[in-house]
């Protein structure tokens, strides 16, 4: 029967996340799983424009009196 244990993998030493299995010995597959945390990219403007940007009106509440209140019911 496979189960599947999750562990860390530092220096060459397992570290179990959660249950250690209860075997003195058995087969086993490895899978390696790459660095899961997202990397996020920030979006930055070109120094050329940065600051020069401008609010003219509230885009969100114009967007909302649009809308055929009726077509929701």
């Amino acid at each position: 029967m496979l189960k599947s244990y999750e562990a860390t993998l530092e220096n060459g030493q397992l570290k179990w996340l959660v249950d250690e299995p209860k075997l003195s010995s058995a087969r086993v597959i490895v899978t390696i799983l790459e660095d899961t945390t997202p990397r996020v990219k920030r979006r930055t403007p070109p120094a050329s424009i940065a600051g020069k940007g401008k609010t003219l009106g509230d885009l969100v509440s114009s967007a909302i009196e649009e809308l055929d209140w009726e077509c929701l019911k």
